[in-house]
């Protein structure tokens, strides 16, 4: 009887080993237990969204900034209207200087030639002085009118423009 006896103590006392090592092993596994939760755990880095939603936010976007990208075209296209005209305006002055001096040269040039003349010749001499004085003047009248047509006609774009933008 010891001999059962024995076999049974054997295979308790190897139970018992089997066991210490497992409670071993399961004690190392649960003291890292703190790290592997750690490691385990999931962060978010990027949210996944669906993608109806990407396509809302997307369709939300757009139409909130269609408006205003309009509206600060409309002001760009409104200033550069401004500048072109500007620009015209400016071009018409500077022509109308431009013949304003070359007649301010002629008439001085006129009145030097008939100063001279005058001296010598009278009568003639002050017709042709007078003549070229009133043809000086008929120009000077010409570039007015010019610039008057080019007046109107830029209110009436100015006119036409607000017209169509109410």
């Amino acid at each position: 009887m010891a001999n059962p006896l024995a076999d049974c103590v054997s295979s308790l006392r190897s139970s018992n080993h089997l066991l210490g090592n497992s409670i071993s092993i399961l004690d190392s596994g649960v003291n890292d237990f703190p790290r592997l939760t750690k490691v385990l755990q999931t962060t978010k880095h990027f949210e996944l969204l669906p993608s109806s939603a990407l396509s809302a936010a997307q369709s939300r976007l757009l139409s909130s900034l269609t408006p205003e990208f309009n509206a600060l075209l409309a002001r760009v296209e409104t200033h550069l209207d401004r500048l072109e005209r500007r620009e015209q305006a400016l071009i018409a002055r500077c022509e109308l200087l431009e013949g304003r001096l070359s007649m301010n040269a002629e008439d001085s040039e006129a009145l030097a030639g008939g100063r001279k003349s005058l001296a010598g010749d009278g009568d003639g001499s002050r017709e042709a002085l007078k003549l070229k004085q009133m043809r000086a003047k008929k120009e000077r009248l010409g570039y007015a009118v010019e610039r008057l047509s080019l007046q109107a006609q830029q209110r009436e774009r100015q006119l036409r423009k607000s017209v169509a933008a109410q």
